[in-house]
């Protein structure tokens, strides 16, 4: 069992958020394996959330911070059909975290399991904070997942601590946990012929912060993450280890689900056209 094709999605353009003049992205991996079906890790906004932005994210996303493009077409599930796979054929969607931008598509694929570390289940599930109930919409799983729930522990990955064996998925698909976000964020490892991708989730907004010897964020999405941040000490410090990671090996492409420009350039690596990154419009890429 092994991955054999990656892509890459963008499910929503964030026109209220920008890096360096780009909109931020809602970074979706689809993963094509050998045994286990397509793989979706997070899922960004769904066809719900498009046909009824307010009710589904809130005045406040859709008016306000996020103000994502309202474009049916960049829900994963179209996407998909536009790269000649069926969407039945989603059978495992493995979540870095169950904030709303992450977790909207969930809904168009029903059959799917969902994996999730088990604390971020739990937060989203008691949403015990005004953080909490601010970040996560149960309605978003009202269909009733088949959640698949892990804790760390065993043998690590690059140093960090790793969930390896998620149940139905082949190995080299493996959850890192990088709590500070969330109290359960974790990014997803992907192996492929010998090389390792690391989607890194909500863990960093501007790649500067971990690619750069001088730490830098943009100034809307560092706002925005002070905002929303829930374990600020956990946060700092996985960033370092992350930064970390990147200098001793390179050779790991580091990704954050918001990112435009690390976005843009795993699609220009496969050769894809991206677009126009000037007005936010992003597409798929294979």
């Amino acid at each position: 069992m092994s991955v054999t094709h990656v892509h890459h999605l963008n499910c929503a353009s964030l026109r209220g958020l920008s890096v360096r003049g780009r909109h931020l992205v809602c970074h979706v991996l689809l993963l094509e394996t050998e045994h286990s079906g397509l793989v979706l890790i997070d899922t960004g906004l769904g066809t719900a959330d498009y046909a009824d932005p307010i009710a589904r994210l809130g005045a406040d996303f859709v008016r306000g911070y996020a103000r994502p493009e309202i474009d049916d077409s960049l829900a994963a599930v179209h996407q998909i059909r536009g790269l000649g796979l069926d969407p039945k054929d989603v059978r495992h969607i493995v979540q870095t975290h169950l904030d709303l931008d992450h977790v909207g598509g969930l809904s168009d694929f029903p059959n799917a399991a969902v994996h999730v570390h088990e604390t971020e289940l739990e937060m989203a599930v008691r949403r015990p904070s005004f953080k909490a109930r601010r970040r996560y919409r149960p309605g978003m799983w009202a269909h009733g997942p088949d959640w698949r729930t892990y804790r760390h522990g065993g043998e690590e990955w690059f140093g960090f601590d790793a969930v390896r064996e998620l149940r139905g998925l082949p190995p080299d698909i493996l959850l890192v946990p990088l709590f500070g976000h969330t109290h359960g964020h974790c990014g997803v490892a992907v192996g492929k012929g010998g090389e390792w991708i690391l989607a890194a989730g909500d863990a960093y907004f501007d790649a500067r912060e971990i690619k750069q010897p001088r730490r830098r964020c943009a100034p809307g999405p560092a706002l925005f993450q002070m905002a929303v941040t829930t374990e600020f000490a956990s946060r700092r410090q996985n960033q370092d280890r992350l930064r970390a990671l990147h200098a001793d090996h390179p050779e790991i492409e580091i990704f954050a689900a918001h990112e435009p420009f690390e976005y843009l350039r795993l699609l220009d690596s496969t050769g894809d056209s991206a677009g126009d990154p000037a007005d936010g419009t992003f597409r798929s890429g294979s």
